[in-house]
């Protein structure tokens, strides 16, 4: 049978890079006890109220159809939280709501780029970006991000990998894998290069509840000269603890909104009104989760650092925000993947190989935050352990 040229440009861009993930989710189905490192969903539950007002919304009857755009009363909410956060006016004419930042990301891209097109994205990038950008036929061109500038992207690795065939600057803000923020100034500069070459601006701002303490929060939206050209996604399944709700969507501006709709109601012809309603309650206030989990998580990037910095050549590379931390372990003489494997059969550690990120991560570990502190200890003690006799039996 002949299939479409999508499925090939997918091959191995999805599940594969959670392998590991899967397989210590099997150990730990055998009875094994294994401390899980490996996927970013919240330590905590879905908040009552939150399921109490989607459950009132489904008895009330709001179980129909809806429309591409999103329900008018989350559409107006956005409107308001936007305008509030980015201090000037969001119109409802720019939002367009979507089941998670996922489809978001799906929906916006290919809106923006197609065969031929390329695509500027950060390396390291989360797992499912390059086949998020393969799915539309333009190409993904890495720019590094390096660790000695925090992994924030910088306005030189851009412009020397601009072609004339470059469409989207594709950023990530608050950073995953890196949890690195970029600054205001950063987004100026990045924006003015963007402008030169006529690029749209995407930002996936889904950790933007979950900045860490003293580190400021900066959006390509607050800037009046990138309006037209930018564009950002987010959702409530970080910030609100509701992964499963799959509750996206994405601002930018009313022409683009425009010309996305017909593809949104193309893909999925509205999302669910019983969702729409407890998402206008979750984006009308600050959320009740999002402080304690930015405090939690700081916290056991701090841990890991204190256990782990230093000891058998490892490094920890502290987060600005989110909900992961990085571990350098090129020391070991181990790419990340085989750290992580040896990790898991030796140790009981699930941890995510950095190479599942890009090849910026090679030989790199990427660590979830969101294990309690006595498991998060005990994890980061068995890490140094296991660096330690890889060392010790290379002697």
């Amino acid at each position: 049978m002949k299939y479409a040229s999508v499925t090939d440009r997918l091959a191995g861009l999805a599940g594969a890079k959670w392998a590991l993930h899967a397989r210590a989710r099997a150990m730990k189905a055998s009875g094994e006890d294994i401390i899980e490192l490996t996927i970013g969903e919240p330590d905590v539950p879905t908040p009552a109220r939150f399921i109490e007002a989607a459950s009132r919304s489904m008895a009330a009857g709001r179980t129909g159809y809806s429309n591409g755009r999103g329900e008018p009363g989350v559409v107006a909410a956005l409107a308001a939280r936007y305008s509030a956060r980015r201090g000037r006016e969001i119109t409802r004419d720019q939002v367009m709501c979507l089941p998670g930042t996922q489809t978001v990301l799906y929906a916006v891209l290919r809106a923006m780029a197609e065969a031929g097109d390329e695509v500027l994205i950060g390396d390291p990038m989360y797992a499912t970006y390059e086949g998020l950008i393969a799915q539309t036929g333009a190409t993904a061109v890495p720019v590094p991000l390096r660790p000695e500038h925090g992994f924030r992207m910088q306005v030189a690795d851009v412009a020397a990998r601009i072609t004339p065939r470059s469409r989207v600057l594709f950023l990530n803000t608050p950073h995953n894998p890196t949890g690195a923020v970029l600054r205001v100034d950063d987004l100026r500069a990045l924006g003015a290069l963007a402008k030169a070459h006529d690029l749209w601006i995407l930002s996936d701002e889904v950790y933007e509840d979950m900045v860490f303490p003293n580190v400021p929060f900066a959006s390509p939206l607050d800037l009046p000269e990138l309006a037209e050209r930018t564009v950002i996604a987010s959702s409530i399944s970080k910030s609100h603890a509701a992964p499963g709700f799959r509750s996206g969507w994405c601002i930018g501006p009313a022409e683009f909104c425009a010309r996305l709709l017909p593809l949104s109601e193309t893909m999925l012809f509205g999302s669910q009104p019983f969702i729409a309603d407890l998402t206008e309650l979750a984006v009308s206030e600050p959320s009740p989760v999002a402080a304690g989990m930015v405090d939690r998580f700081s916290r056991r990037a701090a841990l890991l650092a204190r256990v782990l910095d230093g000891v058998a050549g490892l490094r920890v590379h502290r987060p600005e925000a989110g909900m992961f931390a990085l571990v350098d372990v090129r020391a070991t003489g181990l790419s990340g993947e085989a750290f992580a494997q040896g990790l898991l059969d030796r140790q009981k550690v699930a941890v995510m190989p950095g190479e599942s990120f890009g090849a910026g991560l090679q030989g790199w570990l990427r660590l979830s935050l969101t294990q309690p502190d006595d498991r998060t200890a005990e994890a980061a003690n068995r890490i140094a352990a296991h660096a330690a006799s890889i060392l010790g039996n290379a002697a």
